[in-house]
């Protein structure tokens, strides 16, 4: 249903996209903020996204401090290009803000207040397009963490929105390098350099994977072993496994997600558990790896081929993975490969087995990011008229965002959204909402990704959710494909979700449960299952509350996949090679 906004409204809608995507050069009235870097940070002009921080807390930096809850702190955003060290740079009530939208809706008062600019480098793709964007650096696409990230030394101070007296920041940091992981007797680091990638991008691109080796791989060379995907977001290293025991004088954190006193402690205790389980007598003998595979969207690909991103599913599948296999006495055969993870991990090992069905042997999919584009969390792209309001002739109703399991609200959509736009346009904001329409829409006549909706109203564009629907909607290429991919995927899809996701995640498992049920020749014959009140991300353990289930996934999932093999080898498959 379409309306027609008032004049006004209309005006102050194209204020604020306009100053959202443009170098900002306003001579508005009342409070701005000129910032400079020195030539000490580069000698060279500068793209990126300048961002502005404002904080009421001083336990952390500002930078620190953005986020879809409630704890939030202020962050505006603008665009840069070709800055020149000593040129200042204005942030004034142009800027696109969040939560507040400008800073003449900054109330008066003291602030710790600091400034970063968020790198940009150019791209010259294969696809004939050049786009500006931040390269990962090592830190999984967290800009507030980029190294080579310039930012200032955060400032308490006064901030009047009706001072016409400019207020200076010098951006005075740099962002120091990451020193990489090593390797230890377990855990093993490997790098390529992907030569589809690099075509696409048209310069070196890497993969990159954390390789968790069973106990007795060299005291067994004989041995190939199976290989275990454990998707989800940028790894530093391999997680959850610690050979020391947990550090007795850790200082006790608590959790606010969990309500627990001294979780630090309690993953450091899981941590060590899991290798004294992974290096005990019982445990299967597998290769586990977590993948590195940042870009310049987000902290991962989603591991499948995108027209935005790039081959990364095809370079996962067909290059890493082999080449990870040969260096590791994988045994190298799709009957031997299996897949699990969680929220973006658990839409990756759905995706990845639905999209490879013959090289890969099973997934189990936790708590999936949308699987089904009518519960895209809960906007239906195909019916909806708009993604941050329900279709009403007479109310306003936001869509909800993000909720706890009593179902009291932290954010909306369209607040999730509006923080992603203050932090970068086009899609640039490493932001969820972002890395969706990077991995799903085509590539629009700017060489950035063509939204799904109006990052500022929410309308949605029905063509952009055909072309998602057609690509990357997991329950209708299931329904569409099943004749043809149905007899390679028996027995591979299980799928767990809580019933109080906090980004409803449970409704597209809902549809897509809706479908599988009704298979036939053959029936999928895996597993769907939910936990009442269990919020993200419940893996499907029924025995363990979230904060500990969370920690567990390799003791959960590892007995499924021994049993999963010894049912579908093929006939002389090395089934007992790797059983010692």
């Amino acid at each position: 249903m379409k309306k027609l906004l008032p004049a006004l409204t209309m005006a102050l809608i194209f204020v604020f996209v306009f100053s959202a995507d443009a170098d900002l050069k306003s001579n508005a009235a009342g409070v701005r903020f000129e910032i400079t870097f020195p030539a000490t940070a580069s000698k060279d002009g500068l793209d990126g996204r300048l961002l502005l921080l404002i904080s009421t807390n001083d336990k952390q930096e500002p930078r620190f401090q953005i986020s879809e809850d409630l704890t939030t702190q202020q962050v505006f955003g603008v665009n840069v290009e070709g800055w020149k060290p000593g040129q200042p740079m204005v942030v004034d009530q142009g800027a696109f803000g969040y939560p507040r939208r400008s800073l003449t809706d900054v109330p008066a008062g003291e602030y710790w207040v600091q400034g970063l600019l968020h790198r940009y480098e150019t791209f010259r793709r294969s696809d004939g397009h050049t786009v500006k964007l931040p390269m990962d650096r090592g830190e999984g696409q967290q800009w507030s963490r980029a190294p080579g990230n310039l930012y200032s030394t955060p400032q308490k101070m006064r901030i009047d929105p009706a001072s016409q007296t400019p207020i200076t920041i010098a951006l005075d940091k740099i962002i120091p390098p990451i020193e990489p992981p090593k390797d230890t007797k377990y855990i093993k680091h490997i790098k390529i350099q992907s030569e589809r990638l690099t075509k696409f991008w048209g310069r070196p691109m890497h993969l990159g994977a954390h390789v968790l080796l069973p106990e007795g791989f060299d005291s067994h060379p004989e041995a190939r072993y199976p290989l275990v995907i454990f998707h989800g977001h940028f790894p530093s290293d391999f997680g959850g496994f610690r050979e020391a025991p947990p550090d007795p004088n850790l200082k006790p954190e608590y959790s606010e997600r969990f309500k627990l006193a001294g979780y630090n402690r309690i993953q450091q205790e899981q941590a060590h558990e899991f290798y004294k389980e992974w290096t005990g007598p019982n445990f299967p003998r597998f290769i586990i790896i977590e993948i590195q595979h940042a870009n310049p969207y987000y902290d991962d690909s989603y591991a499948v081929n995108s027209a935005n991103l790039g081959p990364y599913g095809d370079a996962i599948t067909y290059e890493l993975i082999p080449e990870i296999e040969k260096r590791f006495r994988g045994i190298g055969k799709g009957w031997a490969r299996f897949l699990y993870g969680g929220s973006t991990g658990g839409w990756e090992a759905m995706a990845v087995q639905v999209f490879y069905p013959d090289e890969y042997n099973g997934s189990w999919a936790a708590c999936p990011d949308p699987i089904d584009f009518r519960a895209y969390t809960v906007v239906n792209i195909y019916e909806h008229e708009n993604a941050y309001y329900a279709d009403s002739k007479w109310k306003r109703m936001p869509r909800p965002g993000k909720r706890n399991y009593l179902g009291e609200l932290s954010a909306t959509v369209e607040d999730m959204n509006h923080m992603e736009l203050a932090l970068g346009t086009n899609s640039r904001s490493g932001g969820q909402f972002d890395i969706w329409e990077a991995v799903y829409s085509p590539v629009g006549s700017n060489g950035y990704p063509k939204p799904i909706w109006d990052k500022l109203t929410g309308k949605i564009d029905r063509s952009v959710a055909e072309y998602w629907r057609e690509n990357y909607d997991l329950g209708h290429i299931l329904k569409r494909d099943w004749a043809r991919i149905g007899p390679k995927l028996e027995g591979k899809l299980h799928i767990y979700v809580g019933e109080a996701d906090n980004y409803y995640l449970n409704n597209a498992v809902y549809l897509v449960e809706d479908f599988l049920k009704t298979t036939k020749n053959p029936a999928y014959g895996g597993i769907v299952d939910y936990e009442p009140r269990a919020e993200h991300c419940w893996n499907g353990d029924h025995t363990r509350p979230n904060a500990l289930s969370r920690l567990r996934y390799h003791q959960f999932y590892a007995p499924k996949i021994v049993e999963r093999i010894l049912k579908s080898a093929p006939p002389g498959a090395d089934v007992k090679s790797w059983r010692y």
